[in-house]
């Protein structure tokens, strides 16, 4: 398990993963969703935020607004 895909906090409920983590999730996602890896990684880099202020903190995904766009646009079969 990639040191990324760990979380950070001991409640495991982080709003938000890393690029790195979202990328290796990507290939299981998109088949459970049915859709290429480009398309997820697409969705993935839309829902990606950057440092706050441009230098604080590292980027990341927000999960929960890619999931609801994933449920919406790409239900699970």
């Amino acid at each position: 398990l990639p040191v990324a895909a760990r979380p950070p906090s001991a409640s495991g409920l982080d709003p938000d993963i890393t690029p790195a983590n979202a990328e290796f999730q990507a290939p299981r996602v998109a088949r459970a969703r049915g859709i290429s890896e480009k398309q997820l990684l697409a969705l993935v880099r839309q829902h990606t935020k950057g440092r706050e202020f441009g230098f604080l903190g590292e980027p990341r995904v927000n999960v929960l607004a890619l999931n609801l766009e994933l449920d919406a646009t790409y239900p699970l079969r």
